[in-house]
């Protein structure tokens, strides 16, 4: 049950780590809104790094942001703490992957790959925590301008982008959880499957296979040349 644990906790970790680099080059974190617009003709979309535009022909023109110094606060650390999950995400694959019981790496000492094991989990739940951090700030800033009457620019909404994230963040904090715990467990094996340990009882001292000499019996005992 443990080995499937950490399997099932390793899938998830990478399924999000690939959401993830999905999440983060993906234009739509957040799309302009068509409410109280009776005509739309071109729809404005931005994710962290551009702004784009797409009239009605389908036509799309995008531009990056001129200057990371000229962003906002909030986008300037959705960027730090995305790429920060993305980096732990890869670590924590890495980590997991050596420390799955049914890899050969570190043989059958499970201590070790049980610590392994729990840092790719830490590294999974550092992954999950900035996710969720950076897409609901990201998130929180789209909502409270879309309910601002006093707002004068373009106002946006949740673009999918930010779901994925939601849901790759998710299932990095399962993981991670899953993981360490499962790891907790393996550390508790210390000795291989096969080990066979004698019970005590017959387990036989030095001192009770010494035979004793007659006259340390008390001469109660005789050799068979003794009467002749």
């Amino acid at each position: 049950m443990n080995s499937a644990v950490e399997v099932v906790a390793f899938i998830l970790g990478f399924i999000a780590w690939i959401m993830l680099g999905i999440c983060i080059p993906y234009g739509y974190w957040k799309v302009s809104t068509i409410d109280g617009s009776v005509i739309t003709t071109s729809t404005l979309y931005e994710n962290l790094w551009m702004s784009c535009a797409s009239d009605s022909t389908g036509i799309h023109n995008c531009r990056e942001f001129p200057s990371l110094l000229a962003l906002s606060g909030y986008l300037q650390a959705s960027r730090a703490l995305m790429i920060t999950a993305l980096v732990a995400g890869t670590l924590g694959n890495v980590a997991a992957m050596l420390g799955l019981k049914c890899t050969k790496v570190g043989g059958d000492n499970y201590v070790f790959k049980g610590r392994i094991a729990g840092v790719g989990g830490l590294c999974y739940i550092l992954e999950g925590l900035c996710a969720m951090v950076a897409i609901s700030w990201y998130a929180f800033n789209i909502t409270r301008t879309f309910f601002d009457p006093l707002y004068p620019g373009t106002k946006y909404e949740i673009g999918p982008a930010l779901y994925i994230g939601w849901c790759a963040g998710t299932m990095a904090l399962i993981g991670g959880c899953c993981l360490c715990c499962s790891c907790h467990q393996g550390t508790a094996d210390k000795q291989p499957s096969g080990y066979y340990r004698a019970p005590r009882g017959t387990i036989m001292t030095a001192a009770s296979r010494t035979v004793k000499s007659p006259s340390e019996s008390g001469g109660t005992n005789y050799g068979r040349n003794a009467y002749v």
